[in-house]
């Protein structure tokens, strides 16, 4: 595979260190790598792969040059005015932020789930919210088979997800100080509030989770509805889901279907205390499977607990799949 010039913006941030850590323990083909990042991060040094970086200070005309495919993960505002230059020049953007995940125009891309909609990008792809990407990976297999018919989200998410300050207000709450970044404290307790409040009562995280899986599933006729909770832990993001299927189905079947389905991983022991935490997944690429079980509520009913590591599988290691998929298809 032909290497690639390849540029970080947000490369000093949480994700920006986790893409380059993943970046080279995948082996991506880089011939020249660029790192971008805030004026206050302007000369940081970062190795990779044995080699010294100097980050620079991201300008309008940071993409006058020769690069394939660039990393975002600085926020949607940065993304908003940065990726259009970038694909004016050339440049294929992965975009982390939610700045253009909902734009019809533009591919949300989970590599296990719709590998296929990366033909269909015009420059701009954008990688998906943290929890509906390991939700995506859980539920492809079985609405392929069953047709799912509704979905509830009830999710479980660390600190990591709101960044360093998330990280600060759980450490600092631990030696009972007050909270700068959440509107109550996080230690010994939990958020039903991530992201702002919308019109109808639901945050912008819930909203997001809804409309993402309908895009990348390529099915509006789910009915799906979602509760997003923070909880004091520092990194991962586990989510009970219910569904309700069109078919039936046996606990069988869909064991197997999950064993065999790329990027799952099954801890389905409950006679062992087996079942995936988000702290023994943390550090690690995959989906992991849990607590399957049926629905006895309803006919066609399945229920099933969700963990992934949310800076790798849910940011970095995501956007890196699809910078795959990028040289694949277009940098062979």
């Amino acid at each position: 595979m032909k290497k690639v010039n390849l540029a970080i913006v947000g490369a000093t941030g949480m994700v920006g260190r986790t893409f380059l850590k993943v970046l080279e323990e995948r082996n991506f083909p880089i011939n020249n790598l660029f790192l971008f990042a805030s004026k206050k991060s302007k000369g940081q040094k970062i190795i990779f792969n044995e080699n010294e970086y100097v980050v620079e200070e991201l300008k309008k005309d940071s993409f006058n040059r020769d690069i394939d495919i660039a990393l975002f993960s600085a926020g949607s505002k940065i993304s908003k005015e940065y990726a259009p230059l970038a694909k004016k020049n050339g440049i294929t953007v992965v975009d982390n932020s939610s700045a253009w995940r909902m734009d019809k125009n533009i591919p949300l891309i989970v590599p296990e789930v719709n590998p296929e909609d990366i033909k269909w990008n015009s420059g701009i792809i954008a990688n998906p919210n943290c929890s509906t990407i390991q939700c995506v990976v859980a539920l492809k297999p079985l609405h392929d088979l069953f047709k799912i018919k509704r979905i509830v989200y009830s999710t479980y998410q660390s600190v990591s997800g709101s960044g360093v300050g998330g990280i600060d207000d759980l450490e600092n709450g631990l030696k009972s100080l007050r909270p700068k970044k959440y509107p109550h404290p996080i230690a010994f307790n939990c958020l039903p509030h991530i992201d702002i409040f919308t019109d109808n009562n639901y945050t912008k995280e819930e909203i997001k989770m809804i409309d993402e899986t309908k895009k990348i599933l390529n099915d509006n006729n789910v009915k799906i509805t979602a509760t997003a909770v923070r909880v004091p832990i520092k990194f991962g993001h586990s989510v009970s889901i219910n569904l309700e299927f069109e078919k039936p189905f046996t606990v069988t079947k869909i064991m197997k279907i999950f064993k065999e389905a790329k990027g799952i991983i099954v801890q389905d022991d409950v006679s062992r205390n087996i079942y995936p935490t988000p702290l023994s997944t943390e550090g690690t690429d995959e989906v992991y499977v849990g607590r399957i079980r049926r629905d006895f509520s309803v006919e066609n009913g399945l229920n099933i607990w969700v963990v992934a590591d949310n800076i790798r599988k849910g940011a970095a290691t995501n956007a890196v799949q699809i910078a795959e998929l990028l040289c694949k298809e277009y940098f062979i």
